[in-house]
């Protein structure tokens, strides 16, 4: 231990409370948890009480985020509870109920004829099975609201923060995605270097070595998942938006041949250590992103190393 301290091989660690950061990694710590507490109960929804239920009524369900889908679920849980009204009283009833829609007419009577034809059970909407529904109906519209409050009041919190605000001018990186950032990193500017920044959450190369053993070199992930699972996210919505310098970089990789499924995962891990590089940029220069055109595609095999270090 002495001899990577004195030849610098370690790392500066901060602490919550010093650093300024206790609230903001408690807030991203809790979302986190609610968050996939709230896919648990939707995976539980998906796979039990709808195939059951109400089987049909899954490809009306579009953004898991709204509690829209929920509503409608908990006031019409079953195909018996639509057509015990006529058409036109159940499009009376679920109007309020869908939220603003373009079509609304013609999307709730598309409903009204899939619960005519529905293949589920035909279970009481009174009874106990469809009370256990809802009950796990609203332990989902609850957990949706706790996640909403925690958003909020981070959005309250961070507000006046200055590398807020400049993460969130980062293609890709939306309030939470900040947050954490925030909470997981602390201070960028410990970092004096990139490749630090790189180490800190595990995508950096390591190679495993034992005697006259040498294995293959690879990412490490020795670091912080939750950060690194961070920024592989955000940039994955980067390279789905119109146009910015990460999708530039990820179109430039897999030109040649799109269907690659390896070629498309270096060329991810690509994205993600560009991400950590203008996140730790952006916060230590103190300048707003700025999107810059990419240089001409690699030629030939594109190994792992040249994807970190592209």
């Amino acid at each position: 231990m002495l001899h990577m301290i004195r030849i610098g091989a370690s790392q500066v660690y901060q602490r919550p409370l010093v650093a300024g950061i206790n609230d903001v990694q408690e807030l991203s710590k809790t979302h986190d948890a609610v968050s996939k507490a709230k896919t648990e109960v939707l995976h539980r929804i998906l796979t039990h009480y709808l195939p059951l239920y109400f089987p049909e009524i899954d490809r009306f369900r579009h953004n898991s985020r709204l509690d829209l889908f929920f509503a409608f679920l908990d006031r019409f849980p079953t195909p018996g509870s639509i057509t015990t009204l006529s058409k036109e009283a159940f499009i009376a009833a679920a109007w309020d109920v869908v939220g603003r829609k373009v079509a609304k007419t013609r999307l709730l009577g598309d409903i009204y004829e899939t619960a005519r034809s529905s293949i589920g059970l035909p279970v009481s909407p009174d009874g106990p099975a469809v009370s256990m529904f809802r009950l796990v109906i609203g332990e989902a519209r609850g957990l949706i609201r706790q996640r909403d409050a925690i958003e909020v009041a981070a959005e309250t919190l961070l507000s006046d923060n200055a590398d807020y605000k400049l993460l969130r001018r980062i293609p890709g990186i939306g309030p939470i995605n900040a947050l954490t950032i925030l909470a997981e990193a602390g201070d960028l500017r410990r970092f004096s270097h990139h490749r630090q920044f790189l180490k800190f959450y595990g995508l950096d190369l390591a190679t495993q070595q034992s005697g006259s053993f040498r294995g293959q070199t690879k990412l490490s992930k020795y670091g912080n998942a939750r950060l690194r699972r961070t920024l592989w996210l955000a940039g994955q919505v980067a390279i789905r938006q119109r146009e910015n310098s990460f999708r530039d970089k990820f179109e430039l990789y897999i030109a040649r041949d799109r269907h690659n499924a390896d070629l498309r995962r270096k060329a991810l891990t690509a994205i993600t250590a560009k991400m950590a590089r203008v996140v730790h940029a952006v916060i230590k220069t103190g300048d707003d992103y700025r999107p810059f055109v990419e240089g001409p595609a690699p030629v030939g095999r594109t190994p792992l190393s040249r994807a970190v270090r592209a």
